[in-house]
């Protein structure tokens, strides 16, 4: 007897894998693997889920209202071209499902986040990568790429998971240089963590086409990864669009109330922010001093250099002997590099310390 058979594309690709959490042998092991806050979901965001609970026998509002009316009170944007998903991954996901298909392409660049390629080949469509310039997308490279066929080109600024920033200036340009056909997706996954004086996230690109959509998270800043509360800004037919292929209730009623409260929490992006670039530019002295090469990010993790791949491995068993988890970055084709998030400033001690042991020998 046959078996069911699925779709030829879904052997193509190989499954998402995210940052280890256990470690044998540690009971609470140090995760520096996943890129979560570093101080975990603003006080007043868990009280508000927990509040949420008493009523999760009713349905949630589909379209996230109120949800979406906080976001653009908070960021002042639109209401109406705001659109909330069960993460941002599933936003671009179904965004790549609904403008890509048999016979179109998607540009990404060389190191971004594999969600793209994944969504992008289970839909059938061809993926092409463009190389990078020091690790930082090149501009130049992804329009080398762009045929009649391309339909979708997406980009995460600052990347993941490099930490690299590509100016506005450049932004503007890929954009005035892509066929107007061509969506282009900004995620900006680690906007709240950018201290660049001209950086924007993509909302004024939004702002002045039809042509381009800017993805957000409750994940990193705001610490509510295990909640899965993503948005988007897009154009109104976009918008349309997804609400076209969304499920019929994509944001739970806990992880609406919850990011919610998280907006309105006074303070926490600015400390939070504050914190990390201190952490971030004390981290990177010390692996410096200590003879490691460090990428500059303007996310909350770097990318550290241990030149070949056999280092790189024997750096994170190393970390893992003192209860340190760090991500290997291999499968985005970069072996010889671990990621290290910013935690808390013991957090970050901890793991100076640790590499710098290691690469003393």
């Amino acid at each position: 007897m046959s078996a069911p058979a699925a779709r030829a594309e879904v052997f193509s690709i190989a499954s998402y894998v995210g940052g280890e959490s256990k470690l044998p042998g540690f009971e609470e092991p140090l995760k520096l693997s996943a890129n979560e806050g570093a101080f975990g979901p603003p006080p007043g965001a868990i009280a508000a889920a927990a509040a949420a609970a008493a009523t999760m026998h009713r349905y949630p509002d589909g379209g996230s209202q109120a949800l979406c009316e906080a976001i653009g009170a908070r960021f002042a944007l639109n209401p109406a071209q705001i659109i909330c998903g069960n993460g941002s991954g599933e936003i671009l996901i179904l965004l790549i499902q609904a403008y890509c298909g048999a016979g179109s392409e998607l540009i990404m660049s060389a190191h971004g986040f594999s969600i793209y390629e994944i969504a992008a080949k289970l839909a059938g469509c061809t993926v092409k990568k463009a190389p990078e310039t020091n690790l930082t997308t090149d501009v130049d490279a992804l329009l080398a790429l762009v045929t009649p066929q391309t339909r979708m080109l997406c980009i995460a600024n600052p990347n993941n998971p490099t930490g690299t920033l590509l100016p506005q200036a450049e932004m503007l340009r890929l954009r005035a240089a892509l066929p107007e056909h061509v969506l282009l997706i900004i995620d900006a996954a680690y906007a709240e963590y950018v201290e660049a004086a001209d950086y924007d996230p993509g909302v004024a690109l939004v702002d002045a086409g039809e042509n381009t959509v800017m993805t957000r998270t409750f994940s990193k800043m705001f610490g509510m990864g295990g909640t899965r509360l993503g948005w988007a800004y897009a154009p109104p037919a976009v918008v349309d669009v997804y609400n076209r292929v969304r499920p019929p209730f994509p944001v739970n009623a806990l992880a609406a109330a919850a990011g919610m409260a998280a907006l309105a929490e006074p303070g926490w992006v600015e400390r939070g922010r504050a914190h990390n670039t201190a952490a971030r530019r004390r981290l990177v002295e010390r692996l410096t001093q200590a003879g490691l090469s460090v990428v500059p990010s303007e996310a909350n993790f770097i990318l550290v250099n241990f030149a070949t791949a056999a280092r790189a491995i024997a750096a994170d068993e190393f970390l893992k002997s003192r209860g340190i988890i760090a991500r290997r970055v291999a499968s985005y084709g970069l072996p010889e590099f671990l990621r290290i998030t910013i935690g808390t400033d013991e957090d970050c001690n901890r793991a100076a310390a640790a590499l710098t042991d290691f690469a003393h020998g």
